[in-house]
């Protein structure tokens, strides 16, 4: 059974905010212009507000708390174990959902491999922060 006691909260908000970092470098000079392209979008298109960053900030917390408690559960410690849970959770849990969401909605893969990569990336750098900080 999974324990979210004793998770270094701390960790967890460090980590949440170096995935949201990431994403400001991934939907900006990475791979902005291709995912407004894969959007069907220009700059211009995109009104601003804060709900989509507020989405993805707590969706990321989520993500990072499951990392976290899952590393517990398992025992692993470590930035190796830490990326490679990361990488897995990031794979089979995410990209794949996002995949079949593609399939079935007909989002383009373009999109679904900026998307995913995204999540994927951001589930490693995850992983490797929580296994090299220790438990609360």
């Amino acid at each position: 059974m999974l324990d979210f006691a004793g998770l270094n909260w701390l960790a967890i908000l460090v980590a949440t905010l170096a995935a949201f970092a990431l994403g400001y470098v991934w939907y900006g000079p990475v791979f902005g212009k291709a995912w407004l392209d894969a959007l069907g979008k220009t700059e211009e298109d995109i009104q601003p507000s804060p709900t989509p960053f507020v989405v993805s900030f707590v969706a990321a917390l989520a993500t990072c708390i499951v990392v976290a408690a899952l590393l517990k559960g398992l025992g692993m410690a470590g930035v190796g174990d830490g990326a490679v849970l990361g990488l897995v959770t990031g794979v089979a849990f995410i990209a794949a959902s996002m995949a079949s969401d593609t399939a079935f909605c007909g989002w383009g893969w373009k999109l679904w491999a900026i998307q995913s990569g995204y999540r994927v990336a951001y589930s490693v750098i995850m992983g490797a922060i929580l296994g090299a900080w220790p438990p609360g």
